[in-house]
């Protein structure tokens, strides 16, 4: 044995547990475990969670927030208007540089598994092969999957297929498309036609930028889902962003929401651009700029949540932490209700196994790899309001980040007082 947690929580309210940990794999997971010159952890009746997973975030864009310059209007086109200026000076080696710094920040908060888009619409595909870099720069911290990502749209140049075509044969994981960014209708339809047709030919996963606009005829969707029952590839296929699904009438929404079960795809929803950059011609009121997440998981469709953006043309903040993305969207989607909070940390956790294709490795069990993260709460309630810290991040057995907690006193009547920001049991 060469780890072994004591006095850990897999579950909030559940009884202690002890794990232990050999060969970078979880040997057991009992009441009481003892101990024999291994290195041990004692959890101290926190939660022991499987890592979280970004199943959705641009890292050859990541820490470029002003350069550039600034997205003033806060839109999806001036972001991406934004982005093409910065392609035109754009190196590898910066690109490798943030990507690396933005995994480390991911990492820190408790993030093992990463998919993120490459844009395949500069003619050199620096971008591919720098995120190609990165996926083995970092093998040791994370598991990156990497989407074939026309951000331009594949019809809008007459390389835009060519060059899709060439990033799968660079070695690239998810064919991915953005059908609502292309000229017309017949082209959009033709944009996803053309992301099933290259998965199937080189046996990948699909992730499409899909209906991201506030648009209430932008229904690509409903072409993904028909394709996706068709072809039976339904649980490798997501369908990312559909923020236009928000504006739907609820008539058609309600049979869509039917055909997305029925085809079993999955949704990502991504809180911080989302929130952000979509329905900003509404004037007021001002609609919620995200799809139907509540309606969605209501009726059994997967839905996870991703990150998107970490300080780059479309969104200006972010520390790449999954639970602030996950606190986020329980204000945005009015997901208060106390099930309703832990089914959000179910769309940062297991929800995106599923999404990731990677559900058969996840999780805290006998024989599967040693993944996981200490938290710095007993509870899923508090680890969504606190944005709860990772004491431990450890993979495959090892140690890989370690937190120490702010440590807080308020002198009040004579007297320090330690601060928490926990109800006292």
């Amino acid at each position: 044995m060469d780890l072994l947690i004591k006095n850990a929580k897999l579950k909030e309210g559940g009884a202690y547990v002890d794990i232990a940990v050999e060969n970078g794999v979880f040997q057991a997971v009992e009441q009481s475990i003892a101990g024999n010159g291994c290195k041990e952890i004692d959890a101290g009746g926190n939660l022991v969670v499987p890592p979280f997973i970004d199943p959705h975030v641009h890292l050859d864009a990541v820490l470029s927030v002003g350069d550039p310059q600034f997205n003033n209007t806060g839109t999806l086109l001036e972001g991406i208007r934004i982005w093409g200026e910065r392609k035109k000076t754009l190196t590898k080696e910066v690109i490798v540089d943030n990507a690396v710094e933005a995994v480390k920040w991911e990492v820190a908060n408790g993030v093992q598994q990463i998919r993120t888009h490459a844009d395949t619409t500069d003619p050199t595909l620096t971008t591919v092969e720098a995120l190609l870099e990165v996926k083995e720069a970092v093998k040791d911290i994370a598991d990156v999957q990497i989407v074939a990502f026309p951000q331009d749209g594949i019809f809008t140049s007459k390389d835009g297929a060519p060059l899709m075509e060439k990033a799968m044969q660079m070695g690239v994981d998810v064919v991915g498309g953005i059908p609502h960014n292309e000229f017309t209708r017949e082209d959009g339809v033709a944009d996803v036609e053309f992301a099933f047709e290259l998965a199937e030919k080189y046996d990948a996963l699909i992730d499409i930028h899909v209906d991201e606009t506030g648009d209430d005829q932008s229904r690509f969707v409903e072409v993904m889902a028909k394709l996706a029952i068709e072809t039976g590839m339904g649980s490798r296929v997501t369908a990312s962003h559909a923020t236009s699904m928000h504006n739907f009438n609820n008539d058609y929404a309600f049979k869509l929401i039917g055909i997305l079960k029925r085809s079993n795809m999955n949704v990502i929803t991504n809180p911080f651009d989302n929130s952000v950059l979509q329905n900003r011609t509404d004037g007021y009121p001002r609609r919620r700029g995200h799809t139907r997440v509540d309606e969605l998981d209501a009726r059994g469709v997967n839905v996870s949540i991703g990150h998107d953006s970490i300080m780059d043309p479309w969104y200006p903040m972010g520390k790449g932490s999954m639970l602030q993305a996950a606190n986020l969207l329980m204000h945005t989607a009015h997901m208060s209700g106390y099930d309703q909070i832990h089914r959000l940390f179910e769309m940062i956790t297991d929800n995106t196994a599923v999404t990731m294709n990677t559900a058969d490795k996840y999780g805290i069990e006998k024989g599967k790899p040693a993944n996981f993260s200490i938290l710095d709460t007993d509870t899923v309630f508090d680890a969504l309001r606190l944005n709860s810290e990772c004491l431990y991040v450890v993979r495959e057995g090892r140690i890989i980040s370690e937190a120490v907690p702010a440590k807080r006193k308020v002198i009040h009547d004579g007297y320090e007082h330690d601060i928490d920001f926990k109800l006292k049991k």
